[in-house]
Formats: C-alpha cells, structure tokens, sequence
C-alpha cells in the first residue's frame, strides 16, 4: 500500500509564505509525476503545480511566479513553497502522486489534504 503524508498548512496573512511536504511511503518501485492540488469551497479541484519525474515543471496561471514546487527523489518527498500568498489561495491542498507500486501496476494516490487559509 501507499501512504501519502501531507504537512506544512496553517494560517498566514496575505503577502506571507508557506511550504508543503508531502512524503510517500510503502511498496514503492518508481513515483513518476507528483503534483500538489487544491479545492476551494464550492470549486472544483485545480492543479496548482505539476513536477515529473525528470524535473520538467508546470504551474496554474495564478501561482506563476509565486509557487515553487521540488522534489527529493531520495526521500520521496515533494513540496511546495508558496509566497506573496493572496487570500485567493485560501484552499485545501492535496497532494498528488503517479507511482509505481512492487506488486501493482501503475496508480494514481491522493493525499488527505492541508488547509491553507490566507487571510487579508
């Protein structure tokens, strides 16, 4: 099994700074693309940044420029540093992960999610 462990949310003030953690655990063969998401009440669930496996990076529109997202492939870890936070991006954030288990085909794991809430 896997195990998505997500950390780092809280309160901040518009302008401030957060960063996110999410470590993967378990039966891990390979993790190919990992990602953070988030969901505001009443929205849709949105990519904020996507990182492959080989370091190429996208990002929503909104968080260009704003948003960082790095990997540690020793460590299966993915984070997101976030700055210049508005409170527009006042959402639950949810880490992402396309892996590859030792027993199982390739999946698709959702972590339980952090609350950001920026306030103005």
């Amino acid at each position: 099994q896997v195990r998505l462990v997500e950390s780092g949310g809280g309160l901040v003030q518009a302008g401030g700074s957060l960063r996110l953690s999410c470590a993967a655990s378990g039966s891990i063969f390979r993790i190919n693309a990992m990602a953070w998401y988030r969901q505001a009440p009443g929205n849709q669930r949105e990519l904020v940044a996507r990182i492959t496996s080989g370091g190429m990076t996208n990002y929503a529109d909104s968080v260009k420029g704003r948003f960082t997202i790095y990997r540690d492939n020793a460590k299966n870890t993915v984070s997101l540093q976030m700055s210049s936070l508005k409170p527009e991006d006042t959402a639950v954030y949810y880490c992402n992960v396309d892996l590859v288990l030792i027993t199982r085909p390739p999946g698709n794991y959702w972590g339980q999610g952090t609350q950001v809430t920026v306030s103005s």
